[in-house]
């Protein structure tokens, strides 16, 4: 099978190189077809009336609900642009519990009595839909008998259109709840989240002087991808059933020259990276960057920054697009953090950020950030939000995927900590020593070469084993998988930051309140007790900044002294959404309840086992069926020639040798393929102890079983070996 597969794979780039690229479209003119297939402001302005174009204005910058005569009219115009474009059926398209998107469509198109077919859609089928709530995951919030629940209409997130083949189905981004009006989804707790952090934020600007009204969080999430060839990914069950190699020997070359990253883009890549593009330039995804990343075969793709509502409706639609883009090429895209062991596993950066509805970055630290002390106020505050909830963000990235790429090969460690850089951990040194100045600037780089320009240098340089760091004018969170919806992180990260604004804005409100009347002006007032609270604050959460090697052994040890968590498997991390300080922040900001909160415990609790359960069970069948009958036929054909051998009087000493090592490693192999499947046999117990189980026991004995598999990958011949490997699969483009 492995033999074939590399056959086909050859024989489907072969094609691709003689015929693929007369089948190529002609590049796309970005300018002319960027959101032609959205619903955006302006066609909303062309084909609304006015009062309705401000009605829908208002509801997206303001909050302002919309009344059913308003919804009516923007249902027309929306189904008549669809219909336009040849749209039959409409979906609400939502983003459940299970960590993709769902949707069910419905035809615009009804019977009348003259045997035609009209297309209507009204206000009431814009704003609500009603899939069936009990199929979903709810964590017990739902059951069998109580299957009611609702999509609501976001019109914060414009609606775009799919076009698939032979169909046009219109894509109307929705919230999921319950009858009850509980969340079932990742988008709703995201834009109460949303909500939350503008109240606390344009809070403080107003002390600050600000005329702001609505302060939006921003994201700019990274996709980090595989690609490789179609006929490797059909000869491997492992990446069909569960997005990553279970077995699978370490190549003779991987990623150590580090020739791949940033380097020439393969042919038969590029074009699916620019089909892909175009496809999201339609809908209105601002894909802004693409290239090679560290190991072979991986990709990434990243955006601009928009709403973070609105960049994660478009990093799941990216996502969608890439797998339905990639097997026209004759590739398979795999999004799981660690398809490949041994070599670089796959991130989604989120760059996260706040801006006003001024126009104004408020992570933006200008010229001298020293001065800044609006800038100052609201870094701080997130310095302060990572360290108190330090738990809930490390709980909001893990599941099974990641606990493979965590702390190894370029990705952060479980360890959360803030990279400042030199000049503000400078700064903020200074604040705690009880003032505020700029003493490292970046200044000019110049590289030695007349004829090349003398580049500005920033004041510090990057560390890409923080799992959270500044860059410039926002914060990364680095520590987001691939295959994760941003949603949840980003919710967690908007709390945090929510409970730290409404923190500090208090107490600076209270030490104001302290110093009226007194000979000091208001503005020397302000700014004496702005520097006292972030003097405070610094010393307070100062340990969680970090900008050394969080790779090193010594950053273990120096966390734990700074009494820093260290969770570091997913079974670790996840009781802490259900902590009661976390519990009580999201209930103060109406996020989401305690009920709510239990419920992904919960969920995600049970996916963990599950997702153990099926690559473990999947490990033994590859085993049975693949790997063990590979292993007798080469002990066969070893024994019948060393026996060949002592028959022909010339006995093989060497070979005999052989034949030890091969009938061990497959008595082993076989041995401990029995111990895994004994040990599925688990009843389970509570959730919590099932999980536990699972990672304490089905994982490591997956580990062991992998270990004599790669053991005998190298030693059975390739016409043997039943599966594609490392060697093929990401060297072969």
């Amino acid at each position: 099978m492995g033999s074939a597969a590399l056959g086909e794979a050859v024989k489907g780039i072969t094609a691709w190189a003689m015929e693929g690229s007369r089948r190529l479209k002609p590049p796309v003119h970005v300018g002319d077809v960027f959101g032609a297939l959205a619903f955006t402001d302006t066609v909303q302005q062309a084909r609304l009336p006015k009062p309705v174009y401000k009605s829908l204005r208002d509801t997206i910058t303001r909050g302002q609900a919309l009344d059913i005569s308003t919804a009516d009219a923007i249902a027309t115009a929306l189904k008549d642009w669809a219909v336009e474009h040849g749209a039959s059926h409409f979906t609400h398209w939502f983003q459940p519990m299970t960590g993709i998107t769902a949707e069910k469509h419905d035809s615009f198109f009804n019977p009348t009595d003259d045997g035609r077919a009209l297309a209507e859609f009204s206000g009431k089928e814009l704003v609500r839909g009603e899939p069936d709530a009990s199929s979903f995951p709810s964590g017990g919030m739902r059951s069998t008998f109580e299957a009611r629940g609702y999509t609501a209409w976001d019109p914060t997130s414009a609606p775009w259109l799919l076009m698939n083949g032979n169909s046009a189905t219109l894509v109307i981004p929705t919230a999921f709840v319950s009858w009850t009006g509980e969340a079932l989804d990742k988008k709703t707790p995201l834009l109460r989240s949303m909500e939350a952090l503008s109240a606390q934020a344009v809070r403080v600007l107003k002390l600050f002087g600000s005329h702001a009204t609505r302060v939006t969080p921003t994201c700019g999430p990274e996709q980090e991808y595989f690609l490789i060839d179609r006929h490797f990914y059909f000869a491997r069950p492992d990446l069909i059933n569960a997005g990553r190699t279970l077995f699978g020997a370490r190549p003779p070359k991987g990623q150590e020259l580090e020739d791949q990253y940033f380097g020439s883009i393969p042919e038969r890549v590029l074009a699916c990276m620019a089909e892909t593009e175009a496809e999201l330039y339609r809908v209105g995804v601002p894909i802004k960057t693409r290239h090679n990343e560290v190991a072979p075969s991986q990709y990434e793709v990243a955006p601009m920054f928009e709403s973070a509502n609105v960049a994660t409706d478009h990093q799941m639609m990216t996502m969608e697009t890439l797998k339905r883009v990639a097997p026209r090429y004759g590739l398979a895209c795999l999004v799981h953090e660690k398809p490949f062991a041994g070599m670089n596993g796959s991130g989604k950066h989120v760059n996260w950020s706040m801006g006003d509805d001024l126009g104004n970055n408020l992570l933006n630290p200008g010229d001298t950030p020293h001065a800044n002390m609006q800038f100052l106020f609201f870094c701080t505050a997130v310095i302060r939000a990572v360290d108190t909830f330090q738990g809930l963000l490390r709980m909001s990235v893990a599941h099974a995927g990641n606990d493979h790429r965590l702390g190894a090969n370029e990705a952060p460690p479980a360890i959360l900590s803030v990279f400042l850089g030199d000049m503000l951990t400078d700064i903020f040194e200074q604040i705690e020593r009880g003032g505020a100045r700029s003493t490292k600037h970046g200044g000019l780089l110049d590289i030695g070469v007349s004829v090349l320009p003398k580049l500005p240098r920033d004041a510090g340089d990057r560390n890409r084993t923080s799992p959270f760091a500044f860059t410039g004018n926002k914060f990364e969170f680095r520590a987001v998988g691939s295959t994760q919806n941003v949603a949840f992180p980003t919710t967690c990260l908007n709390v945090a930051v929510a409970e730290s604004l409404d923190a500090m804005a208090t107490e600076l409100e209270k030490m104001l309140a302290a110093t009226r009347g007194r000979t000091a002006s208001r503005k020397e007032a302000f700014n004496d007790a702005v520097a006292a609270l972030l003097k405070k604050t610094v010393k307070l959460h100062k340990r969680v900044i970090f900008n050394g090697n969080g790779y090193a052994e010594e950053w273990q040890h120096e966390a734990a002294n700074r009494g820093l968590l260290n969770l570091k498997n997913t079974v670790d991390a996840l009781p802490q959404i259900v902590q009661p300080a976390v519990v009580k922040v999201f209930e103060k900001f109406k996020v989401l309840n305690e009920r709510e909160l239990r419920a992904r415990y919960e969920i995600n609790l049970e996916n963990y086992s599950k997702t153990i359960n099926v690559e473990a069970q999947l490990m033994v069948l590859m085993a049975n069926r693949y790997i063990l009958p590979a292993g007798l036929e080469y002990q066969k054909r070893v024994g019948e020639s060393v026996a060949a051998a002592k028959a022909g009087g010339v006995p093989s000493k060497e070979g005999a040798k052989h034949l030890a090592k091969v009938v061990g490693l497959v008595d082993r192999f076989r041995a401990q393929t029995e111990k895994l499947a004994h040990a599925l046999e688990h009843n389970g117990g509570s959730p919590e102890h099932h999980a536990r189980y699972m990672r304490d026991t089905i994982v490591p004995a997956m580990a062991a079983l992998r270990d004599l598999g790669d053991q005998l990958e190298v030693v059975i011949p390739h016409e043997l070996y039943p599966m594609p490997t490392y060697r093929e699969m990401l060297f072969v483009k």
